[in-house]
């Protein structure tokens, strides 16, 4: 495995969000994928659309010899209309993906670390995410500390606390 690098986001590549946005969409037939234009439907655009013009943005990314190969960012949503793991105004929502060939070996459990920390370090007291049931990603997520707070159709609303005091409940 080459040496992966995990830095902040840039402007630069803010454009490629929206690859990643869709290789987030979990595929439950691969044989017959989401259309892409999923990423264009209100309540998936709102994880990318003017991403870094909000305050509450955040983001990484993991390059592998200068190639962006995975990108991992929060930002607060609501309004209408909300995103998938939508908790209130104060709950950073979380996004991650990988290029399938760099997925399993460990880049995004490096990136979700670094983004935990720095959403802690902005104090912010929890973060939320939106995963579903089928997705192995998941596994990932409760070893990272997220828990289950709600199952919907397909998927599960997820948090997890950064912050001590709010450890007590969610």
């Amino acid at each position: 495995m080459p040496m992966v690098t995990i830095r902040e986001i840039d402007v630069e590549d803010y454009p490629l969000l929206e690859e990643f946005l869709y290789l987030a969409v979990y595929q439950r037939d691969p044989e017959q994928p989401i259309p892409r234009s999923v990423v264009n439907e209100p309540r998936v655009r709102i994880y990318i659309e003017d991403f870094g013009s909000r305050p509450h943005d955040r983001g990484l990314v993991a390059e592998v010899d200068g190639k962006v190969v995975g990108a991992a960012w929060a930002r607060v949503l609501g309004g209408d209309p909300p995103g998938y793991g939508y908790v209130d105004e104060m709950t950073p929502e979380l996004a991650i993906s990988l290029l399938p060939e760099y997925r399993s070996k460990g880049i995004g459990t490096r990136l979700m670390c670094r983004l935990i920390e720095i959403l802690a370090q902005s104090a912010y007291a929890r973060t939320s995410l939106s995963v579903d049931r089928a997705n192995c990603a998941a596994r990932m997520y409760v070893k990272l500390g997220f828990v289950v707070v709600a199952e919907r159709d397909e998927d599960q609303l997820m948090i997890r606390n950064l912050s001590p005091v709010d450890q007590q409940g969610i």
